[in-house]
């Protein structure tokens, strides 16, 4: 089943009809990945990609936490820890947030928001892919084993595209 959707996906990509998003693609596909270098400031924090917000969450130590979110790419990628897939909680600025949360869904569609807003590169690379459908088809579908899966990650991206704005507790 998973070589059939990955034979799908390759068809629809070579019809321009979809785009699967890592880091080794054209453009835009390597633009949108987490491993791209899309600086941004989330919450008063410098953010070098969104990899290295993401991977800084698997982090409780505040200070080690801020090393890791200034980390670009790769860097952020080595960074990382399966830790917190035992009681399914990671951390942003002392605060604990349940994995599977509502709560951890608005922290990352805050912070998809805070890298659209900033990162130019990102928003016209995720604009280019209007009319396509967004895969991610390296990612991992489970959320008890992955900060963001799949599909988060290409809801969040597809939600930014359509232009829709998020705001919670007046943020």
């Amino acid at each position: 089943m998973k070589m059939f959707r990955q034979l799908y996906i390759r068809w629809l990509v070579r019809r321009g009809k979809a785009i699967d998003i890592w880091s080794h693609s054209d453009y835009p596909a390597q633009v949108l990945s987490n491993l791209c270098s899309n600086p941004f400031t989330f919450d008063g924090v410098l953010c070098g990609s969104m990899e290295g917000f993401l991977q800084s969450l698997k982090q409780q130590d505040r200070n080690k936490q801020r090393q890791i979110c200034a980390m670009k790419g790769r860097n952020a990628k080595r960074a990382s820890s399966t830790h917190w897939q035992a009681d399914q909680i990671v951390w942003w600025k002392d605060i604990a947030i349940d994995r599977q949360s509502e709560d951890f869904q608005q922290l990352l569609l805050h912070a998809y928001q805070a890298m659209f807003d900033q990162s130019e590169r990102f928003r016209a690379a995720l604009m280019a892919t209007r009319g396509m459908r967004l895969y991610h088809s390296r990612g991992k579908s489970n959320p008890f084993k992955t900060i963001l899966t799949e599909q988060e990650f290409c809801q969040k991206a597809h939600l930014r595209r359509s232009g829709i704005r998020f705001t919670v507790n007046g943020r």
